[in-house]
């Protein structure tokens, strides 16, 4: 038994730091990327809404009625939310200012958590996971922040 954990072991040390980088970043920007689309009117270009300027009238609602965040006026924070979710989570896919990115995203997931849906802990945490990863990693090989080194 203890030979097989061993074995089980070493495969499992085998496993490249930069695919686990390129893995974690897809995951969680494709969370946020996504979430942005839902909250942008607009044309569709290859399937996806693209005039990011366009925050929808059902976001502003969203933000008025069901978010209510504290402090900051709704429709101020739907237009934050939505450009955040889609320049962070586009910059975290491509490994774009990855470190960055993470951190602002791992904010915005607090705020999330604390004022908008305190019991959705489980999501937040499956969340919280590869951002704590890519900030202390960074993107890995596979990503335009190794380019631009």
């Amino acid at each position: 038994m203890k030979s097989l954990i061993e074995s089980l072991n070493q495969l499992c040390s085998k496993i490249p730091e930069d695919i686990i980088a390129l893995v974690a970043r897809i995951a969680v920007g494709l969370v946020f990327w996504r979430s942005a689309q839902t909250k942008i009117d607009g044309s569709t270009i290859l399937g996806q809404k693209w005039q990011f300027f366009n925050v929808s009238d059902s976001t502003f609602t969203l933000f008025e009625y069901e978010y209510e965040l504290p402090i900051i006026p709704s429709d101020i924070a739907a237009y934050l939310a939505t450009y955040s979710e889609f320049f962070l989570g586009g910059a975290i896919i491509l490994g774009l200012f990855t470190r960055l990115s993470a951190i602002a995203l791992l904010g915005m997931t607090l705020v999330i958590q604390i004022f908008v849906y305190p019991d959705a802990w489980p999501t937040h945490i499956m969340w919280l996971v590869p951002l704590l990863y890519l900030i202390k990693h960074g993107g890995g090989k596979a990503s335009v922040d190794s380019l631009i080194r």
